[in-house]
């Protein structure tokens, strides 16, 4: 791993934006570095047309602005969340649009116009994916899996208390630049997403145009709600690549603790292979935070558990399930999904020499309370239908800094997992 921050955008240069697919690599254990990248561009007319979006962004009040013809059309869409307090007076806001009507955008442009509005900022981080195959050749393409907790807005400015981030560096109108950014470097084919508060706003007519499907399940009782000028409740998102995938089932599920209906959800959806025919389960879920709560979460997870043994026929369809668990490896929680008859394993104890140590981090942040390192996300699969092809490795301490996460550099709390996985060519080993 790079110990120089170095931009990793030139990946979106090796997919095709309609299908969003990535060109071999090569089978070295680490792979080759792009080239360093120049720093962000300043564009005095991409900054018009944000500046120009901006404006109109806040004059809307009983209608949600138009996406328009060009560069301004993605900037329109980018802009619209500039103004929080007129996004939670006016709840047309929340209203999903059609997304046939959504004209396609290119991801290449979009990343430009992101790093048009970040171009005070410091580049992004390089972080390199680590090749896991094994000798077992595969003749189905990898599926590319993200999770990462993206810091809800409303939490980052209002309750979360990260006593060394700069207030600058939580503005929304640039923060969600740099989490397009992460995302668009990437270019996931299922993305898994916790903390999302600008759903319909932000994230699903911009993925939507880049050819993503997406859903979204609120907490029922979202703590930002409890933030002035929020921008309604927070959730979890699933989206997936509808030229790779074709969805066959989709369950929203509002998870129970001792027959108790709790605050925290799960989405999980069986996906079909467009060139394959095989199907998969691919599950996202947030589990309850805080010390104190660790029975709690057991009892969560194993609800989950029970659900994603009904919804994958016990066992019989592949399983992915991606989250912030808020629970480090020592909980029960973990060790529930590690021994549960899913034939489950976490994909990010494959980085370890050993391959069964998690992650030292996943967070890592300052609050008044104190410094808060934990391994918290995980991305768990069927360990005999399934192969981790490679992973993305995780910023060093010198990267992250000593003022910890968020940052200029890098938006949320929490680090993005980024998974290829493969199917194995033997399914029937699952039984």
């Amino acid at each position: 791993m790079y110990q120089s921050p170095r931009r990793f955008c030139s990946a979106l240069l090796q997919r095709d934006a309609p299908g969003l697919r990535r060109l071999p690599t090569s089978g070295l254990r680490r792979q080759s570095p792009p080239p360093t990248a120049a720093p962000r561009p300043a564009s005095p007319r991409l900054l018009a047309a944000a500046s120009a979006a901006s404006d109109a962004a806040r004059s809307c009040t009983r209608t949600v602005c138009s996406m328009g013809n060009g560069t301004s059309r993605l900037y329109s869409a980018l802009a619209k969340t500039l103004n929080s307090s007129t996004a939670s007076q006016h709840p047309e806001y929340l209203v999903s649009p059609d997304s046939e009507h959504l004209e396609p955008i290119d991801p290449k442009e979009l990343l430009e116009e992101c790093r048009a509005v970040l171009h005070t900022r410091p580049p992004r981080f390089q972080r390199d994916f680590v090749d896991l195959r094994t000798d077992c050749p595969t003749s189905h393409p990898s599926i590319r899996v993200m999770q990462w907790n993206i810091l809800a807005q409303a939490l980052g400015e209002g309750k979360d208390n990260f006593v060394q981030c700069p207030v600058e560096a939580l503005k929304w109108e640039e923060r969600k630049c740099l989490i397009l950014e992460e995302i668009l470097a990437y270019q996931p084919d299922i993305l898994c997403l916790q903390e999302v508060d600008h759903y319909f706003d932000t994230f699903h007519p911009l993925l939507t145009r880049l050819g993503y499907q997406g859903t979204f399940f609120p907490k029922p009782w979202s703590p930002c709600l409890d933030v002035e000028h929020n921008n309604g409740p927070d959730g979890c998102a699933l989206f997936f690549v509808q030229s790779r995938f074709k969805l066959v089932n989709s369950a929203n599920i509002r998870l129970t603790a001792m027959t108790l209906k709790t605050n925290q959800v799960a989405i999980a959806q069986i996906l079909e292979c467009k060139e394959s025919g095989r199907q998969f389960c691919i599950a996202v879920t947030h589990l309850k935070a805080r010390t104190g709560w660790e029975r709690f979460r057991s009892a969560q997870g194993c609800d989950l558990l029970q659900n994603l043994q009904s919804i994958t026929q016990g066992a019989k369809i592949p399983l992915i399930v991606c989250g912030d668990f808020n629970a480090e490896p020592t909980e029960e929680v973990y060790k529930h999904f590690a021994s549960s008859s899913l034939n489950l394993n976490s994909a990010y104890k494959l980085l370890s020499a050993d391959g069964q140590s998690e992650p030292p981090y996943t967070t890592w942040k300052i609050r008044t309370s104190g410094e808060s390192r934990h391994t918290l996300d995980y991305i768990w699969y069927s360990k005999h239908a399934l192969s981790v092809r490679s992973a993305l490795d995780l910023l060093t301490e010198e990267q992250i800094g000593p003022n910890r996460l968020p940052s200029f550099n890098y938006p949320s709390d929490h680090l993005s997992l980024v998974c290829d996985f493969s199917f194995n060519e033997e399914p029937e080993g699952l039984f």
